[in-house]
């Protein structure tokens, strides 16, 4: 069975029809600017792509007709599930809740150790997908008695869109929405998502251009900026860094990074370093050895870094979250299960310090 599930597991044929491929539905884009002859600037995202008709952006959803930049994905979803919020991974906000997760296809992005790039490297018409309008998925999320909508799996930038529509929506009606996220989008667009979302994890894949050019194709100093663009903000952010042997492991690279987002971001907020599994086009690299993780964490730490974790490491103390000031243990985790929590209004339970997060 594929990594990622083509709407399945929610009984969601009652509410809407069976999955099918055809012609995209239509839905004019936003943040783009109407050039001579029908050309379009699309300005969503750090690649600006200059379309003409006819064509598409670098993302393969989005689309020049004659003249006018059209979603192709709005009320798209490709893939639809239930899973706990700590999959995202988010450790700060509502542990132990579930979520439900949505994706179109497309990504403005292309990196080679992709998990979902049987999606998120595809055009629209050729992955199945469910027709829902923004209405529906909050009223599945409703119907499942779920708290979150996480928007995931591929880059919910090219969904823009669908994205904003279904966010003001679920606030509308009390239920929370949370991006998973390569950062790779303009400051205006983020500041209007950060205005209608509760929480954005960002994937801080690398810490020098190199990587982000030869392992991402793209580049790294846009995902800086969205990164502080999004700490400016009331949303709640973590960072992730997905470590892979012999590209992004080295404690030169690793230290840097950590004094970076401390000094842009400060040091409560809560960073992953997650173990590496071979996938796409990286198969034949290793899976990343824990004693790597384990440096990066004591990198981290030594850097003044208080909210530290390792991930895809299921049972190790560090997917655990302690207080900074007693060291008590307040949320115990195995895996993606919430065991034990100690926080208390926002506070350790042991002595009454805050914890940065979103706990209610």
């Amino acid at each position: 069975m594929s990594r990622f599930l083509l709407l399945a597991g929610l009984m969601l044929l009652s509410l809407a029809p069976a999955p099918q491929k055809g012609k995209p539905l239509l839905t004019e884009a936003r943040y783009y600017r109407k050039l001579e002859n029908k050309m379009v600037q699309c300005e969503l995202c750090p690649r600006r792509c200059l379309i003409a008709p006819g064509k598409r952006g670098f993302c393969r959803v989005r689309e020049n007709r004659n003249g006018t930049l059209y979603s192709l994905v709005y009320g798209k979803p490709c893939s639809i599930n239930r899973e706990p919020i700590e999959k995202a991974p988010f450790f700060h906000f509502l542990p132990g809740a579930q979520r439900l997760t949505l994706a179109t296809v497309g990504c403005n992005q292309r990196c080679k150790y992709c998990q979902n790039w049987e999606i998120s490297q595809a055009t629209p018409e050729a992955v199945p997908s469910q027709e829902l309008t923004p209405e529906e998925v909050v009223s599945l999320a409703q119907k499942l008695q779920l708290p979150i909508i996480c928007f995931t799996y591929t880059e919910p930038v090219v969904f823009f869109e669908y994205m904003m529509d279904i966010a003001r929506q679920a606030r509308a009606q009390g239920i929370k929405t949370a991006v998973v996220s390569g950062g790779y989008i303009n400051p205006e667009p983020l500041r209007e998502l950060c205005s209608v979302v509760d929480a954005v994890k960002i994937d801080l894949k690398g810490f020098t251009p190199e990587f982000y050019r030869t392992v991402c194709g793209s580049t790294l100093e846009p995902v800086l900026t969205a990164i502080k663009t999004v700490a400016q903000t009331s949303c709640h952010l973590e960072l992730v860094n997905l470590v892979v042997p012999g590209f992004n492991d080295d404690t030169a690279t690793i230290r840097p990074m950590c004094s970076w987002i401390k000094e842009n971001c400060g040091d409560t907020i809560p960073l992953h370093f997650t173990q590496f599994h071979p996938d796409y086009q990286l198969r034949n690299a290793p899976v990343t050895p824990v004693k790597t993780l384990e440096r990066a964490i004591a990198v981290a730490r030594h850097t003044g870094l208080k909210f530290v974790y390792i991930g895809n490491v299921p049972g190790h103390q560090d997917e655990n979250t302690y207080c900074p000031k007693c060291h008590r243990l307040l949320i115990r985790r195995q895996g993606y299960t919430v065991v034990e929590n100690h926080i208390v209004n926002g506070k350790c339970q042991f002595c009454n310090t805050r914890i940065p997060g979103v706990w209610q």
